[in-house]
């Protein structure tokens, strides 16, 4: 600073001095010079002194540092600058009109006012900036602004403690993107104190405005050197989420659940660093309405108290009126939990859904070297399947379901299970096992696991979905079953009917519903004349197979055939044999073959 001083000094006492000997212009002009933060070529300094008002001109073009050794034209960006010069030294003021900085991916054009400059000849500088329809962009198109306007004031001195700095922004108009954020308005203001000492930047009061979205007053400590911050105090009081949502938070939960989502509220957020340490926060949550555009999850009237502290644990709570989870509806829940320091407990959380819910216990989480980890016991209270299969828009099913996963695990982005998640349906169980969830929270969540059905009322299970009647049992194995965003992507089922005796009756309708899944070439092993006569038939075994890779299922069923394979064997009298001869089908043709039987449009082609 004291160089700049003594340099700024020199030029103005030199003008003055040949002025003072009726020298009427001088122009100054060099080819090239290079400096540590960029070069520049093609100088030309011009200072007339036989206008009503002396002025200076200066033309350059200025390369930044960091631009390749062998630069392009179109590195170089042109610098033009007009000043008036102050009438004296003692009263340094200058008003510099039509000034710009143009090259390839930038237009600045703007204006500068020098109010003062020296105060006994030290340093003392009061200037505004005014920026007048800018605009810039990089090669890589991360970073750009179009129509930018605004105004840019500073005030820097040195004092005994070092040097005095003030500054204000006020941003206008215009819109800018920043790799990942677009701002496409004005009406942003920043204002700000404090020293600036050997490499560090205190920050004694800053007041940041965000047109819409809140007010945020703050102070702290930079360190120049690598641009890290050392300490910070700051407080936001009122947090506008409707609009800090699509500006603020979006850009930065792409990968996400939450990052396509619509949200109503407040927030409230302090927060404290020392020494490049998080020490303290504390969020707070005003009657927030949170929705997933898709459908995933809601949450309205959330209220939350979240404060976190290095130093001491703290009690956390957390409420909704109601909400919802893939479209299951949720009552009003109230949650408290424990946290301390990056770990968090709570002892029991019940999740009312539909006519039961679900409870949560043994609840701990930590944040190990930047990686969550937490586990949990679950259990779900019975729910009406009516209730459940109605809001899925499933075909309806009768009873409750209830379920107990002994322990839930999550690290390193994965959630599995330790024991079996066993499902109470159809009077029968459905147990899961070895189940894992790969980015559960994520676009597009990745589950595996093995499915096992025991006992489940064919009679039910048929009713349920329009099938025709069949009485017995069955029994099921899905194994290696991969999930991609909730579609199946491989593997192995069997869907048999149950060992053991009991009634084993199909009715001519599932007859033929079966026959369809089994393709057109689907045939009875009686003749026509004979099945018109009967309405149901006694069957020994049924099964169906499906192995599916790259989107094609290979069928089969419980024997195989020179020709295809048996889906259902007769037994007794009156007697019935389905075979299905379509060994391979496209996984999605036969959905909808799943979709016609069950919509009641599928004729057999019986022989």
């Amino acid at each position: 600073m004291n160089a700049l001083s003594r340099l700024v000094s020199f030029l103005c006492l030199g003008c003055y001095s040949v002025f003072a000997q009726a020298v009427s212009e001088i122009s100054i002009s060099a080819a090239h010079v290079e400096h540590a933060m960029g070069d520049a070529k093609n100088i030309a300094l011009k200072v007339s002194l036989n206008q009503p008002k002396p002025t200076v001109t200066l033309h350059a073009a200025l390369k930044p540092a960091k631009a390749d050794a062998q630069s392009k034209p179109e590195d170089w960006v042109q610098f033009d600058l007009t000043c008036d010069l102050p009438k004296s030294l003692n009263t340094v003021e200058a008003r510099c009109i039509n000034g710009r900085l143009k090259g390839k991916r930038v237009d600045l054009p703007f204006n500068l006012e020098i109010n003062r400059l020296f105060t006994h000849h030290q340093l003392d500088l009061n200037a505004v900036f005014n920026l007048k329809n800018g605009s810039f962009s990089d090669e890589a198109g991360l970073h750009a602004a179009e129509k930018l306007n605004g105004t840019l004031s500073i005030a820097l001195k040195q004092e005994a403690q070092g040097w005095q700095w003030q500054t204000s922004l006020d941003w206008q108009a215009g819109e800018v993107f920043w790799q990942p954020f677009y701002i496409e308005s004005g009406g942003h203001t920043v204002a700000a104190n404090g020293i600036l000492k050997d490499d560090l930047l205190h920050v004694n009061h800053a007041h940041l405005k965000i047109n819409r979205v809140g007010e945020l007053d703050l102070d702290g400590v930079i360190r120049l050197s690598d641009a890290k911050l050392l300490d910070l105090n700051a407080t936001l009081p009122k947090l506008n989420l409707s609009a800090a949502y699509p500006l603020l938070f979006k850009p930065l939960l792409g990968n996400t659940a939450f990052n396509n989502a619509t949200i109503e509220g407040d927030a409230a957020l302090a927060l404290k660093m020392k020494n490049a340490e998080l020490q303290s926060f504390a969020l707070k949550l005003n009657h927030v309405d949170i929705v997933d555009i898709n459908n995933k999850f809601a949450f309205y009237q959330l209220n939350a108290n979240i404060p976190w502290s290095y130093e001491a644990s703290n009690p956390v709570q957390l409420s909704y009126d109601h909400g919802s989870l893939l479209n299951l509806p949720l009552g009003k829940t109230e949650m408290n939990a424990e946290v301390n320091r990056f770990s968090l407990t709570s002892p029991n959380i019940r999740l009312p859904l539909l006519d039961g819910a679900l409870s949560l216990s043994n609840v701990s989480a930590a944040r190990i070297r930047d990686e969550w980890y937490w586990h949990l016991s679950a259990k779900l209270e019975p729910i009406s399947m009516s209730d459940f299969t109605a809001q899925l828009k499933l075909p309806r099913m009768l009873g409750k379901a209830s379920a107990e996963i002994p322990l839930v695990t999550y690290s390193g982005g994965i959630l599995t299970t330790d024991g079996s998640v066993v499902l109470n349906v159809f009077n029968g169980t459905a147990t899961v096992t070895q189940l894992t969830m790969d980015t559960p929270l994520g676009i597009a969540p990745k589950l595996n696991a093995e499915i096992a059905l025991r006992n489940l009322d064919l009679g039910e299970l048929t009713r349920t979905f329009s099938f025709g009647a069949i009485e017995g049992k069955l029994d099921g194995d899905i194994k290696a079953l991969a999930l991609q965003n909730w579609k199946p992507v491989t593997f192995d089922a069997m869907l048999q009917s149950s060992p053991g005796k009991y009634p084993k009756k199909i009715s001519q309708r599932a007859v033929e519903n079966i026959s369809a899944l089994g393709g057109s070439g689907a045939a009875a092993a009686v003749q026509r004349s004979f099945l018109r006569f009967f309405e149901q038939f006694n069957y020994g075994k049924m099964g169906l197979s499906c192995r599916l890779r790259n989107d094609i299922c290979e069928m089969g069923g419980i024997e195989s055939t020179a020709h295809g394979y048996i889906i259902v064997k007769g037994s007794g009298i009156p007697a019935i044999t389905v075979m299905g001869y379509n060994q391979t089908v496209g996984w999605s043709e036969l959905l909808a073959r799943v979709k016609r039987v069950t919509d009641g449009n599928s004729k057999a082609v019986i022989k």
